[in-house]
């Protein structure tokens, strides 16, 4: 089984969720913790591991051999991302930089060889043990590469190669292809927001894209006292959704998030709040 914790605003306390409930959920489900928002991830800043076992991720990224190029201009016509450009002779090259390693200019050329199979690295992704009886993969995508498909993809596939009895899976924020990626195949997603007006934006966002994806979604509303509650309730009704629960603004959080020390394990008021939300988790998933 899958469940997802995403939320379409960056910065609304989705990993402190996504870690706290791991550690919550530990107590019902031999699970796997994926964190696949690749271009920043921090769970394990939160959990106060280092990461391990770090493993390449590659892209293919055509290389040209110019003894057997026609100049046919093919490979140039078919890149839907005009990453091959032509001389007037129809001699081919390459910009790596808009290159989405898709291969249709390997699958169109006509002569066996002219364009060979290369690689470039995109990032890595790590299997990290963790002090809470549950693993941690994590994906993380080199600076300066903007493809991030790629790591969320593989970062993914290692994690379910664990076959874990629950894979708890922490997105990137937003609604982009990356967050659908990792959205894949999840029984339940639970929507983290705050009662901003950005918040309440970007969660009509992720609410709509849970529904075309045919995702149960639950809300959990972070800094639940500082902002227009209400406006949050009328959203999560439209959609047929439900806040599952309301975390206040908590120096005791933030400590904790600091620390690099889960609150869910303190004996916090605000730790409660987690340990609920698993055990409402484990009885919709049975």
């Amino acid at each position: 089984m899958q469940i997802a914790v995403s939320g379409g605003k960056g910065g609304t306390g989705k990993s402190t969720v996504a870690v706290n409930l791991a550690i919550a959920l530990r107590e019902y489900f031999d699970l796997a913790l994926a964190d696949l928002d690749v271009e920043a991830p921090n769970d394990h800043i939160l959990l106060g591991v280092k990461l391990q076992n770090e493993e390449p991720v590659h892209m293919f990224m055509p290389r040209f051999d110019y003894s057997k190029c026609i100049k046919c201009r093919k490979c140039a016509e078919v890149c839907g991302e005009n990453a091959i450009i032509t001389m007037r002779d129809g001699t081919p090259f390459l910009m790596p930089a808009l290159c989405s390693g898709c291969g249709a200019c390997e699958i169109v050329c006509p002569v066996t060889g002219a364009i060979l199979e290369g690689e470039k690295l995109m990032g890595h992704t790590y299997f990290t043990e963790t002090p809470y009886e549950f693993p941690l993969v994590t994906g993380k995508l080199l600076e300066g590469e903007e493809r991030a498909m790629p790591i969320v993809t593989a970062a993914k596939k290692r994690a379910k190669a664990l076959n874990k009895e629950l894979l708890l899976v922490d997105t990137a924020a937003g609604t982009s292809n990356t967050v659908s990626k990792a959205l894949e195949d999840s029984k339940l997603l639970i929507a983290v927001t705050e009662p901003t007006p950005l918040g309440l934006h970007d969660l009509t966002l992720i609410l709509e894209l849970a529904k075309l994806m045919g995702i149960e979604a639950w809300v959990v509303v972070n800094r639940a006292d500082i902002g227009e509650k209400k406006r949050v309730k009328e959203i999560v009704q439209k959609y047929n959704a439900g806040i599952v629960g309301e975390i206040p603004y908590s120096e005791a959080i933030i400590r904790s998030y600091v620390k690099g020390e889960p609150i869910v394990l303190t004996d916090k008021k605000e730790a409660k709040i987690f340990k609920d939300l698993a055990e409402r988790v484990a009885n919709y998933l049975g």
